[in-house]
């Protein structure tokens, strides 16, 4: 979760630079400006990391947050994809991976307290 949050930042920086790197497109229905998505990454990057770090804790509260984080992180970038594909592609698959992983967690803690 951090890895991806920290790639998110990433992302946002650049975009927010409004690097030549992006494919800025026309007619798109959720057409945002290129900083204007910078910026959606930037804080969405910087809360996955703040709930990644969380998570580490053992909290409870830290895994629902981060499955809600990492879901909008997968809805951001899968609206990402015209921008750039690739990147936004993989982010996609790493923010469902942590959904799964924390939601996998959850599933294995709970089978746990009830053998006890």
């Amino acid at each position: 979760m951090i890895f991806g949050g920290a790639m998110a930042i990433f992302e946002g920086i650049t975009a927010i630079a409004e690097d030549d790197l992006f494919l800025v497109t026309r007619h798109y229905m959720f057409e945002f400006s290129l900083a204007g998505w910078g910026w959606v990454h930037l804080i969405l990057g910087i809360v996955l990391v703040l709930a990644g770090c969380a998570v580490l804790t053992g909290a409870l509260w830290a895994r629902f947050f981060g499955v809600f984080v990492a879901g909008l992180g997968a809805l951001a970038n899968f609206l990402w994809v015209p921008y750039y594909p690739l990147w936004a592609l993989a982010l996609v698959a790493i923010n469902i991976f942590i959904v799964w992983a924390l939601c996998t967690g959850m599933h294995r803690e709970a089978d746990d307290d009830r053998a006890a």
